[in-house]
C-alpha cells in the first residue's frame, strides 16, 4: 500500500497525511452549495436528468420513451428512471443534485482506494474541493443530473475490483452502468488486453440482457436501433451540435470539412488505443497501470463519440488526479495541468464568452489531456516488481521506479 512518502523533496509525503476531521468542512460546504443552487435554479433537479424522467412517464402513461428523439438511452435506463418518475417534483429537484454530488465524491474515494491514498488524507480533502470548486463539469454535471455520473463511479470501482483480482465483479460492475448509459463500453477493451474473459462477457450480458427484458416491455422494442442509434451516428441535431467537444463536431466548425474532421478523430482515436495498449503491455503491477490504460480507453472514445460533451471528463480526471503521488504519473506532467485550465470557473476567454461556444473550450481540454495520456502511454517503460511481480502488488516505489 502506498506509504505517504516517496523520498527527499516530494509532496507525496505531505499530500499522504490526515487532513483531520474539521478540514472535511470545505469540500461538504461546496457540494452543498452546488446542489442548494442546482434545487434553487430548476424545477426538476437537471435538465438532463429530467429527459431520462419523462421517458419513463411517458412509458408508465403507455407511450413510447424513444418518441423523445434526445433521450438517448437503453430500454433498461427507462426502467431504472421509474422510481423518479413516482417522485413529487419538489422532492426530485432537492434530492437528485445531493444525490449526484454524493456520487461524484463516492467516485472520488474509489480513485482515492484504487491508489492507496487515505480517504482522510489531504490529497482527498483538496482533491475533491478543488474538483467542486474549480473543475467547470463538475458543477455542470450536478446541475444537469446527467447520468453520466453513473461511470463516473463505476469506472474507478471497476478498475479497484480488477486491481484485488475481482475481475469478474470489475466487468459485472461496467456492465450495470452500461445498462444505465453505455458510456464505459469502451472500457471492454481493457478485458480483452488482460485476456480476463469472464468479465469482458459479464460486461456484455449483463446490458444485453437488462435491455433485452425491458425492451419487451416498450411500444417499440426496437427505437433504440430504428432511431436512437441513427440519431447518434449522425450527429445532426443543431442544439446537441452546439456543445459538443469531439474533434468530429468542432472542427468543422472552424471550416474543416466534416469527412476530414471526422478522419482525422478517428486516426487520433486509433493512436490513444494502440498507446492504451502498449502501456497495458509494458505495464508495472502497480495501480497507474490500470488508471491509466482506462484513461487512455475513454479518452480514445470521447475524441469520436457523438455526443461527447464536457461533462464526460468526469470519467477521467478524478481517476488521473488521484495518483498525483505517484512521482511518474500523469498528474505530475504540465499537460496534465494545463488542459485543465480551460475548465476555470469564472475565467473569461476572448471570442468563448456565449455558451454555445465553449465546446471550443471543452475540445481543448479533451484534447491535449489525450495527448498527454497518450504520450505517457507510449513512453511507459516495463519494470519489475522487487521480490516478484502481480498485479495486487500495491508497492509505490515499483509504480514509480523511486528507491
Amino acid at each position: 500500500m502506498w506509504t505517504g512518502n516517496t523520498g527527499k523533496g516530494d509532496i507525496s509525503g505531505w499530500l499522504g497525511r490526515p487532513a483531520g476531521r474539521a478540514a472535511w468542512a470545505v469540500p461538504a460546504a461546496v457540494l452543498g452549495a452546488l446542489a442548494a443552487h442546482t434545487a434553487r435554479v430548476t424545477s426538476d433537479g437537471g435538465m438532463d436528468n429530467a429527459i431520462v424522467v419523462r421517458a419513463a412517464r411517458s412509458w408508465l402513461a403507455g407511450g413510447d420513451p424513444y418518441d423523445d428523439p434526445h433521450f438517448l438511452y437503453f430500454p433498461s435506463a427507462v426502467l431504472a428512471a421509474v422510481p423518479q418518475a413516482l417522485l413529487p417534483q419538489a422532492v426530485l429537484r432537492v434530492l437528485l443534485p445531493v444525490v449526484v454530488a454524493g456520487l461524484l465524491a463516492a467516485g472520488w474515494r474509489c480513485a482515492l482506494r484504487l491508489h492507496g491514498v487515505a480517504r482522510g488524507s489531504r490529497l482527498g480533502v483538496l482533491g475533491l474541493t478543488g474538483l467542486a470548486a474549480c473543475f467547470a463539469p463538475f458543477g455542470h454535471l450536478v446541475r444537469l443530473g446527467n447520468w453520466t455520473v453513473t461511470a463516473a463511479v463505476a469506472l474507478p470501482l471497476c478498475l479497484l475490483l480488477a486491481y484485488r483480482g475481482r475481475w469478474v465483479a470489475a466487468g459485472t460492475v461496467v456492465g450495470a452502468a452500461v445498462a444505465l448509459k453505455p458510456l464505459l463500453a469502451p472500457v471492454a477493451l481493457l478485458f480483452v488486453l488482460a485476456g480476463r474473459w469472464r468479465a469482458l462477457a459479464a460486461a456484455v450480458l449483463v446490458p444485453v440482457l437488462a435491455s433485452g427484458a425491458a425492451a419487451l416491455l416498450m411500444p417499440d422494442p426496437a427505437g433504440f436501433f430504428t432511431r436512437t442509434l441513427p440519431f447518434l451516428l449522425r450527429g445532426d441535431d443543431g442544439f446537441v451540435r452546439l456543445y459538443e467537444a469531439s474533434p468530429a463536431a468542432v472542427l468543422p466548425r472552424l471550416g474543416l470539412p466534416a469527412p476530414l474532421a471526422e478522419g482525422l478523430a478517428l486516426l487520433a482515436a486509433g493512436a490513444g488505443v494502440l498507446c492504451a495498449a502498449l502501456r497495458w503491455r509494458r505495464g508495472d503491477p502497480g495501480p497507474v497501470r490500470y488508471a491509466e490504460t482506462a484513461a487512455g480507453l475513454m479518452l480514445s472514445a470521447f475524441l469520436v463519440s457523438r455526443p461527447s460533451y464536457d461533462h464526460y471528463l468526469l470519467v477521467v480526471v478524478p481517476l488521473l488526479l488521484a495518483g498525483l503521488p505517484y512521482p511518474d504519473s500523469v498528474a505530475r506532467r504540465p499537460g496534465f495541468w494545463v488542459a485543465l485550465v480551460p475548465q476555470l470557473p469564472g475565467v473569461t476567454w476572448p471570442w468563448l464568452e456565449a455558451a454555445g461556444r465553449r465546446a471550443f473550450k471543452d475540445a481543448c481540454t479533451l484534447g491535449v489531456l489525450a495527448v498527454t495520456v497518450a504520450a505517457a502511454n507510449a513512453g511507459r517503460r516495463r519494470r519489475r516488481a522487487p521480490g516478484g511481480s502481480g498485479d495486487r502488488s500495491r508497492t509505490l516505489e515499483v509504480d514509480s521506479g523511486s528507491g
